[in-house]
């Protein structure tokens, strides 16, 4: 048990074959090796073993908070599920906001760790520190939003005052490999899969009834100060300040327009870097302004909700009306991000700006990740056009919004043949239709809205994701784009592993307490460690928490590395370096590609990995006594061959 601030001390573990439930505390030195949310849920999953089938009864899901989490803290709502991921083999954790985070600690909860897989359907209901299954056959195949209406209606709750739904759609029941867990607010545990592995227990929502308790700092004075500084940092970035930074007025479609001016903007699954040079190379009418942020707030933006103790309220919901085969659709949602624009705008042929809120929400209602759809229908659209899926029933055109609208759900319900392939993630199309030069992936998960022909930090960054391609593993943009906490020339390759581990264990640090990763634009290390030790009441320097952050991604890596990835695995996508099927940036990238053999051996060096492997005495430095250890050492000049 744990007596740390912060902490409820309460872990909910279910075993769904069973229909059973019990609750034990949080081991102390786990919660300061590892402390909380995204970190601890790694801790979790990796001793259940790096060898399970991810969407086998012994993989284990965890919902899990960190000791920020319902805090007073700033931008504090989140909430990290952690898993086996069915897409990339790795582990993965996926974050979602909202209050879904803050109202599990307020319930009494710091975790819940599913495994086994039900009979038939159920859903887990939470209140006042205990976890009841419930039968869920009669919400079992309906949408999401349906299913969160119905179940709230249910158990007498009420959204946004006392109660937070999180569900799947169809897409995680019937095994699409990158089905999410939607909130009511709209918010995903998106990239992963997590929905899928949900889907595959028979678990179809968890429900959390609760008023608001926030936690109370073990050392106030400390945590005042943290929380005074974060707050003065926050109002005065132009990045966050409420009401006038780019963030808090466009959302995070704020970068639309910036990615297509530095031609970082990947288009037509990735063979342009800009909509401007897909145009001017074809002369189609595409243009990346009629998706950005600036154009949804003055035309279709309705409201700007928020997430718990959150001032800058990124999230932007709009209202459009479409025609959709001669029938009028009206649809009101969350949210218009810019990495889901990306996906299912430019990146699949066109501009649609009203269209691509109409995906978005179908998205969120089938629960299926809006990157990761976008992608597959831009690969598939790519292969298309190559002739490759001349053995299905059907292709797919460039920019098809009408068939790309209706495609969401046949995927999710896995209804027709070109439907049944992509449900089956990069991976599994390239390997049916020998189309891995068609693919965007790393790892079997695909590349968010960030060239790396451009950005040569998010190139090393995708490379050595843990959990496959991800921005959020280590924000470079942040440095390469808005110079924060420095400018870094975003063409320069070197210096760039380097700058991708910081981040890395940064943001490995604010997932675990889990807090929001956009307060890194205002917030430092200074911040985090007196917010920390304030809440906690410990007394970590700057460097111990740095080291910690270290710790939770060499772990990650270690149970991947157990799971069978090395060095080779940290790849990109063959048209984004040198090589026989290089495609070189154009416009203000012109003639670019991405140096990735030279950055990884910089950030193995960092790391002091072995050929992306974690040697024997890292384990033993950073203290994870935990596992066989992957019997590589230090001294060795790559990894050993597979038996």
């Amino acid at each position: 048990m744990t007596e740390l601030g912060g902490f409820q001390d309460r872990v909910a573990r279910v075993d769904l074959t069973a229909g059973d439930v019990q609750y034990e505390g949080i081991d102390d030195e786990d919660a300061k090796k590892y402390i909380g949310g995204r970190g601890l849920g790694v801790k979790y999953v990796f001793e259940q073993g790096a060898d399970v089938d991810p969407m086998g009864p012994d993989n284990l899901l965890a919902f899990m908070t960190g000791p920020l989490t319902g805090t007073q803290t700033v931008m504090s709502g989140r909430l990290a599920v952690v898993t086996k991921s069915p897409l990339t083999g790795t582990v993965t954790d996926s974050h979602q906001g909202g209050w879904s985070g803050a109202r599990l600690k307020w319930s009494g909860m710091d975790g819940l760790l599913f495994t086994g897989k039900s009979e038939s359907p159920v859903y887990a209901y939470v209140e006042d520190g205990n976890l009841e299954l419930r039968d869920a056959s009669h919400v079992w195949g309906m949408g999401v939003h349906e299913t969160i209406d119905t179940l709230a209606e249910e158990v007498d709750g009420n959204l946004g005052k006392n109660l937070s739904i999180m569900a799947i759609g169809p897409g995680g029941e019937n095994g699409v490999k990158y089905g999410c867990i939607m909130n009511e607010d709209d918010r995903a545990s998106g990239r992963g899969g997590t929905g899928t592995v949900m889907g595959s227990k028979n678990l179809k929502a968890v429900v959390v009834k609760s008023g608001t308790r926030m936690p109370k700092p073990a050392n106030p004075e400390t945590f005042k100060k943290g929380y005074q500084q974060a707050v003065q940092l926050i109002r005065e970035s132009e990045v966050t300040a409420p009401n006038e930074g780019g963030l808090s007025l466009y959302g995070t479609n704020v970068l639309m327009n910036a990615g297509e001016e530095m031609d970082g903007l990947p288009t037509k699954n990735g063979k342009y870097t800009s909509t401007g040079s897909y145009r001017d190379a074809e002369g189609v009418d595409i243009d990346a302004e009629r998706v950005s942020g600036e154009n949804v707030r003055e035309n279709i933006l309705v409201d700007e909700p928020t997430c718990h103790s959150c001032p800058v309220a990124c999230k932007k919901e709009v209202e459009v009306t479409v025609m959709h085969k001669g029938e009028e659709m009206n649809v009101r949602g969350e949210s218009y991000e810019y990495e889901s624009a990306y996906a299912l705008g430019p990146n699949s042929g066109h501009t649609e700006r009203d269209e691509i809120a109409v995906m978005i929400d179908r998205c969120n209602d089938m629960g299926v990740d809006t990157i990761e759809m976008g992608n597959m229908m831009a690969m598939a659209m790519e292969m298309s056009e190559q002739g490759k899926l001349d053995g299905l029933s059907e292709q797919l055109d460039w920019g098809d919004t009408e068939r790309m609208i209706d495609l969401i759900e046949d995927v999710s319900r896995r209804d027709g043949d070109l439907a049944e392939a992509l449900g089956e993630g990069a991976n599994g199309l390239a390997e049916r239709f020998d189309a891995a030069n068609n693919s965007l992936a790393v790892k079997g998960q695909t590349i968010p809205a960030y060239d790396p022909r451009c950005m040569k930090g998010m190139g090393i960054g995708y490379a050595t994701s843990n959990r496959g391609a991800c921005h959020l593993r280590g924000y470079t943009p942040s440095a390469e784009i808005l110079g924060i906490p420095e400018k870094h020339d975003p063409y320069e390759w070197r210096g760039k592993g380097e700058l991708v581990a910081l981040f890395q264990d940064m943001h490995a640090i604010s997932d675990s307490f889990d807090i929001c990763k956009f307060n890194a634009f205002a917030e430092g290390i200074e911040e985090y460690v007196l917010q920390y030790n304030g809440m906690t009441g410990l007394d970590v320097t700057e460097d111990e928490l740095m080291e910690t952050g270290d710790r939770i991604y060499t772990l990650e890596r270690y149970y991947n590395n157990l799971a069978g990835f090395d060095g080779s695995d940290d790849s990109l996508p063959g048209r984004f370096i040198p090589g026989d099927e290089a495609m070189p940036g154009q416009g203000a990238s012109e003639g670019q590609l991405c140096e990735l053999d030279e950055m990884k051996e910089e950030y193995y060096a960092r790391r002091q990995w072995v050929d992306g492997v974690v040697p024997d005495e890292r384990l033993e430095q950073l203290r994870i006594d935990i596992g066989p250890g992957t019997g590589v050492s230090s001294g060795d000049s790559t990894a050993p061959a597979d038996d």
